[in-house]
């Protein structure tokens, strides 16, 4: 696993990502929405990924193309980063806490897209972060860096705690079943693939 860099041009937004899920962490992240830069901030730090984002978005209209884009493009960074997933871990959880809520997340990196979320929300927005879009933020990711991708928020009652507790567990999920099984040969997978 290196480095990957992802670009997205659209008449909508224009990204530049680099990820690399053998980083130590460091993160430098600007897409224009405050809030936005923070989570993506934490989940480089917590799961010890090097993460830089460039992200200009039409944010005169809303906020939803620029943090969908960023979803794809961090997808497409875990899947070309993971190349065939050969000796990988494959699935993990966490639970993380934030003072009064709790989250769960469970990822496999079996090749199959599909994302399972639950969150119920207090307030529409968390600073300049449409909490609607929290969800289909973690739906973009999952699609493109095809994985299954389940995540539930257990209980809590602040918005950004909640949010917070998501990105955390979703980080350390992730280094987790990136991490790479000294025993395997190969995928993963009696299929002998997570490729098709």
């Amino acid at each position: 696993m290196s480095e990957i860099v992802i670009t997205r041009t659209t008449r909508e937004t224009n990204i530049s990502l680099s990820l690399d899920l053998r980083g130590s962490g460091q993160a430098r992240v600007n897409t224009g929405i405050g809030f936005f830069d923070h989570m993506l901030t934490l989940f480089a730090a917590h799961g010890l990924f090097d993460l830089t984002v460039e992200a200009k978005g039409d944010l005169h209209i809303d906020e939803h193309h620029t943090v969908e884009d960023v979803g794809i493009c961090l997808g497409r960074a875990i899947d070309q980063g993971l190349g065939d997933r050969s000796g990988v871990v494959r699935t993990a959880h966490s639970y993380v806490p934030m003072d009064e809520s709790l989250a769960f997340v469970a990822i496999d990196l079996g090749g199959r897209p599909y994302c399972i979320f639950e969150a119920e929300w207090h307030t529409p927005r968390i600073g300049g972060l449409g909490t609607d879009l929290v969800g289909h933020f973690f739906e973009s990711v999952a699609f493109h860096a095809r994985m299954n991708l389940h995540m539930r928020v257990l209980y809590g009652r602040n918005d950004h705690h909640q949010c917070e507790a998501l990105f955390k567990a979703f980080a350390r999920a992730l280094d987790a079943t990136v991490q790479l099984d000294p025993r395997r040969q190969g995928p993963p997978s009696t299929k002998g693939t997570l490729t098709a």
